[in-house]
């Protein structure tokens, strides 16, 4: 009898789906409505934004996460939609 490999990776099984955990940094806009001069306007960048959470699908134009679910339904909560283009890294983490 074969032995089954146990994953070292972190997840989910949600109506036989299984979704791993990733963390993921990304660039996020940041405003402000408020006056400045061209020191304080030079000064500032996006938000570099850390999410961890499970993927439910990764997509060539956005990336979609949750981070609570039923443990007796198929219900996602907690959800994100990150486009591509503003994801620096990913990373699936092991147990």
């Amino acid at each position: 009898m074969a032995t089954r490999k146990k994953s070292k990776y972190k997840h989910c099984v949600i109506n036989k789906e299984k979704y791993y955990f990733y963390f993921i940094e990304w660039k996020d806009i940041l405003g402000d409505s408020g006056h400045c001069n061209s020191d304080e306007f030079d000064k500032m960048t996006s938000a570099v934004m850390h999410t961890h959470a499970y993927i439910y699908d990764k997509g060539s134009k956005e990336v979609k996460t949750f981070a609570s679910y039923d443990a007796n339904e198929e219900v996602f909560s907690d959800r994100n939609v990150i486009p591509r283009g503003c994801i620096v890294k990913m990373k699936r983490l092991e147990i």
